[in-house]
């Protein structure tokens, strides 16, 4: 049990001591260390630009042509839309 105690006041005496930093916040804050990556930023840029060979004179992407299985499954569904459409109109005006 002695141990025990022991080893608890130990370790509190080294939680606490890790705490108790004297350092002051307010010296890392100031405005000459705060301004500084600013001001850097802000500096004129002496390099000249330079050009992209890669680059191409549009920016429009090329035009593609839908493949033959997509034209034939929108026309399969527009033909699907039709009957449903005829279906549709037919039970409306069918007698109840």
């Amino acid at each position: 049990m002695r141990k025990l105690a022991t080893l608890t006041i130990a370790s509190a005496a080294l939680t606490l001591a890790g705490c108790g930093s004297a350092d002051d916040a307010s010296t890392e804050a100031s405005a000459d260390t705060v301004e500084m990556p600013a001001d850097s930023a802000l500096e004129p840029v002496a390099d000249a630009p330079v050009a992209d060979p890669s680059a191409t004179a549009t920016d429009a992407p090329e035009p593609t042509v839908p493949e033959a299985g997509a034209t034939a499954a929108g026309d399969a569904a527009a033909a699907v839309a039709g009957k449903a459409l005829d279906a549709a109109a037919e039970g409306e005006d069918a007698p109840q």
